[in-house]
C-alpha cells in the first residue's frame, strides 16, 4: 500500500500553547542555493485553530498557482506574518548561514512590531539553521513538511522571493531569472558563459567565483569549461 504523504498540522504550536508558550512563530528560508538573488526568510504567527488554512505544505511541493493563493490566505487569516531578505552583496559578505540568520531575525521583529509584543518561542526549518539570539529556538530537520506555521513562512517567502526575481528579469532579461528565479539551471549557466555575472549574482558561490576567477565567459567553450567544474 503506498503511503499517504505527510502533511504539516498545527500539532507542535498547540503543544506548545499547552505548554504556556501563546505566541510561537514558525520560520523558514528560500533562496538559500541559487547563484543570484537574495536568501529570503517568511515567518508566520497564529494563535489559534481557526487560522490554520487548509492546503499549506512544504513550498517545494505546491504549483505556483497553489502558493499564490495560499500565500494570500496565510497573510489575511494569521495573527501575524514578514518576510525579509538579504541581498546577494551581502551574502558574499557575511556567508549564507550568517544571511538567513539576518532575514530570520528580521521576520521576528517585524511581527513583534505588527503584535507589539515578544514572541514566546520560534519554531525553526533545518537543524543546522543558526539559533536567534534572545529567544528560545526549537530547530526541526524538514520542518516545512511537518509544521504549519513553519509550512506557512516557506510559502510566503517563496511567493514574496519569486516576484521579485520576476521583476528583476526585466532588467537583466538575459539571464532568464523569471524562469529559474536564480538557480543554477542550464539555461541560466549558459548565460552566464556568454555574458559574464551581473550585479545581483553571487560572487562567492560556484560557479560564479570560478567563473570570474579564469574570466572565460564569452569564449565560446561553455560546455567543456562546466565539465571541468563536474556540472
Amino acid at each position: 500500500m503506498q503511503k499517504r504523504p505527510v502533511k504539516p498540522n498545527g500539532e507542535i504550536e498547540r503543544k506548545l500553547w499547552n505548554e504556556g508558550y501563546g505566541l510561537v512563530i514558525g520560520l523558514d528560508e528560500v533562496g538559500r542555493g541559487p547563484l543570484a538573488g537574495p536568501v529570503c526568510a517568511g515567518g508566520v504567527l497564529i494563535t489559534d485553530e481557526t487560522q490554520l488554512v487548509d492546503g499549506v505544505w512544504d513550498s517545494k511541493k505546491l504549483t505556483e498557482k497553489a502558493r499564490n493563493e495560499l500565500s494570500k490566505e496565510i497573510c489575511a487569516r494569521s495573527a501575524g506574518w514578514a518576510v525579509g531578505m538579504v541581498d546577494s552583496a551581502d551574502i558574499d559578505n557575511v556567508g549564507i548561514a550568517r544571511a538567513v540568520q539576518i532575514a530570520m531575525s528580521y521576520v521576528v521583529s517585524s511581527i513583534e512590531e505588527k503584535i507589539g509584543k515578544k514572541a514566546d518561542i520560534l519554531i525553526v526549518d533545518g537543524a543546522q539553521v543558526r539559533e536567534i539570539e534572545g529567544y528560545e529556538n526549537q530547530r526541526f530537520a524538514k520542518g516545512d513538511m511537518l509544521h504549519y506555521s513553519i509550512a506557512a513562512g516557506s510559502i510566503v517567502a517563496k511567493v514574496a522571493r519569486d516576484n521579485l526575481m520576476k521583476s528583476i528579469s526585466s532588467k537583466y532579461p538575459e539571464y532568464g531569472f523569471d524562469s529559474h528565479v536564480g538557480y543554477g539551471t542550464k539555461q541560466h549557466r549558459e548565460a552566464l558563459y556568454e555574458i559574464g555575472p551581473c550585479k545581483i549574482h553571487r560572487f562567492t558561490f560556484k560557479p560564479v567565483s570560478e567563473l570570474v576567477k579564469k574570466a572565460t565567459y564569452g569564449q565560446k567553450k561553455a560546455w567543456s569549461y562546466w565539465g571541468e567544474l563536474g556540472l
